[in-house]
């Protein structure tokens, strides 16, 4: 079976005119190399792409004199390694360089000079084989404004001419499947492939040698490749391709945590214990480009409002989070304390009613579930306590019933009244004084008892006695009486009375006698009686002559001989007028007669 190209035993090279020249081309190229390198370690690199490695190593381009041209491209490499990190060429810093042939009647390049403006430019450089033999392209600085330095020495390389034999044409070799300076996704890099176009030994496919992963995550598969092929054809005549490609991480990095305890142990998502925070950030494929921000782990021991805690993590495969988990943690009971009290107020401090107090809760994290609750006394006394009730916070931590107390003085019942002594009935004028009373009191004590209702004016009347406790609780004992009207008499003859008009000469004496008596007793005290005149209006009612009349003073009198009051009134001297006599008692009752001047 005859064997792919690639695989085919070389013959030997056929010796020519030109070898001691093709040497002598080698060893200028070389130092020139050695030139471009010298002092530049560490600084920005310009290489050119005819294979997929940047170094030191001059490659081979190979040509047909008259054939067609080569071309190769020229880019920017930052190093970092010149004192300045990053691309040399950044704002308007520019690279200007020379490119030139070391023998230009075997091949010439162009263009002639190039500019680089930034670390991606890229240049694209034309070859042109005139005659058999090598020369050396290379680069030299015109113009450098950038502050840095450039390494020039993986940007030179040899072009070999050769005038091919009749039956012989050089092979065109390229590598397909994968581009040069592309990124793949690990795990989906595609075939490498080596394609050769060759005049006489026809086209032919093999698959391309690959290169050992370099860069910090080779270990894991990431990292950059060099695809590689070679073919020497039938004639003798041998190219080769090189290119890199770089294989890269598509997978972000992965975060995850675990809490302990792993659920709250208390309620609404509160921690009451202390809990650990534990983050794992896993990077299997790109470990030495992993970033993470925030990611530490937590031991949370103090009560705390809610608080986030997060992860974010990033590497060449991409970003991961953040990550947030909340954390609220409350492992104290709330605190309790009395606010008030209400019922119905006594005096001196005492209730008179059972009190009903209000509690009050604070907790300073989650909050109380209820910030007040109430508790009612029972009993009475002058220290009756009312604890508290249980408060619960809203992450479950308790405090007890009883944790704040108060004390109060409750009285809520009634004291007693009691009189004296009891008050009869009795005329006017002889009452007997007010009884007193006493109060009484088991619980806060008698405070005083007091009488009301007490008169002396006729009629019946009620006498309260109200009797007050320290707390101000009042009650009350009543009893009744009767202040009787006295008894009046008269007005005596020659006075009539009963609507009668009785006629006078005015000016005249008119005797008025009448008696008073309290039940049996008969008054005679003048102070106890008044007599008063007031002018009327005259009627038609009966007329009767006074029969008597009196002289001497007119002032009151009790006479004792005749058992009776005289009241010698002096008339009016106003003919035809008419004039009532009134006699009035000390207790209010009263007599009346009528007059009409003559």
């Amino acid at each position: 079976m005859e064997q792919p190209a690639a695989c085919q035993k070389v013959p030997p090279r056929r010796e020519n005119s030109r070898k001691t020249g093709l040497k002598a081309g080698a060893a200028l190229a070389a130092g020139a190399l050695l030139l471009a390198t010298a002092g530049a370690a560490g600084a920005d690199v310009i290489y050119n792409n005819l294979d997929g490695t940047v170094d030191a190593v001059a490659e081979v381009m190979p040509l047909n004199a008259g054939g067609p041209t080569g071309g190769t491209v020229l880019a920017v490499q930052p190093a970092n390694g010149d004192g300045k990190q990053g691309c040399n060429l950044t704002g308007s810093n520019v690279l200007e360089l020379s490119i030139s042939s070391s023998q230009p009647s075997v091949a010439t390049v162009s263009p002639g000079t190039v500019l680089f403006t930034s670390c991606s430019d890229t240049k694209q450089l034309t070859v042109t084989p005139l005659s058999n033999g090598s020369t050396t392209i290379s680069a030299s600085v015109v113009s450098n404004t950038s502050g840095g330095s450039f390494n020039l020495g993986p940007a030179t390389f040899q072009a070999d001419v050769t005038t091919p034999a009749p039956a012989n044409t050089a092979p065109t070799l390229t590598i397909t499947g994968v581009t040069a300076g592309a990124a793949y996704a690990k795990g989906s890099v595609p075939a490498a492939l080596c394609e050769v176009t060759d005049t006489e030994d026809g086209p032919s496919t093999f698959p391309a040698t690959l290169g050992a992963l370099s860069g910090a995550d080779a270990a894991t598969g990431v990292g950059t490749q060099t695809a590689n092929c070679d073919y020497t054809d039938l004639g003798g005549l041998h190219a080769s391709a090189s290119l890199s490609y770089s294989i890269v991480d598509a997978t972000a990095p992965e975060i995850s945590y675990t809490l302990t305890p792993a659920v709250p142990d208390g309620t609404n998502g509160w921690y009451r214990s202390e809990v650990y925070l534990d983050w794992t950030v896993t990077e299997g494929d790109s470990p030495s480009t992993l970033s993470v921000t925030g990611c530490t782990d937590e031991l949370i021991s103090l009560d705390q409002l809610p608080t986030d805690y997060s992860c974010a993590a990033s590497s060449s495969g991409g970003a991961a989070g953040p990550v947030t988990v909340p954390i609220k943690k409350d492992g104290t009971a709330p605190d309790v304390a009395y606010t008030s009290a209400s019922g119905t107020a006594g005096s001196n401090g005492w209730y008179t009613s059972d009190v009903t107090t209000t509690f009050t809760a604070t907790d300073a994290t989650s909050g109380p579930a209820s910030a007040t609750q109430t508790a009612t006394s029972s009993g009475e006394g002058s220290a009756v306590v009312v604890q508290s009730p249980a408060f619960t916070d809203n992450a479950g931590n308790v405090t007890a019933a009883g944790a704040a107390s108060h004390s109060f003085k409750v009285d809520k019942g009634d004291p007693t009244a009691a009189f004296d002594s009891v008050l009869g009935d009795a005329y006017f004028g002889f009452l007997a004084p007010a009884p007193g009373c006493t109060a009484s009191d088991d619980v806060s004590g008698p405070a005083g008892c007091v009488v009301t209702g007490y008169s002396t004016a006729v009629g019946t009347h009620t006498l309260t006695a109200i009797a007050t406790d320290n707390a101000g609780r009042t009650a009350t004992a009543q009893q009744s009486y009767t202040v009787m009207a006295w008894t009046l008499k008269g007005f005596y003859q020659p006075v009539d009375m009963n609507g009668v008009l009785n006629t006078v000469k005015g000016g005249s004496t008119v005797p008025a006698k009448f008696e008073v008596f309290a039940g049996s007793t008969e008054l005679t005290d003048p102070a106890l009686v008044a007599l008063s005149a007031a002018r009327i209006t005259c009627s038609l009612s009966a007329l009767d002559d006074i029969e008597l009349t009196a002289t001497g003073s007119t002032s009151l009198r009790y006479d004792s001989v005749s058992g009776q009051f005289i009241y010698n009134w002096k008339t009016p001297a106003t003919p035809g007028s008419c004039y009532k006599l009134t006699m009035t008692a000390a207790d209010g009752s009263s007599i009346y007669a009528n007059f009409k001047m003559k």
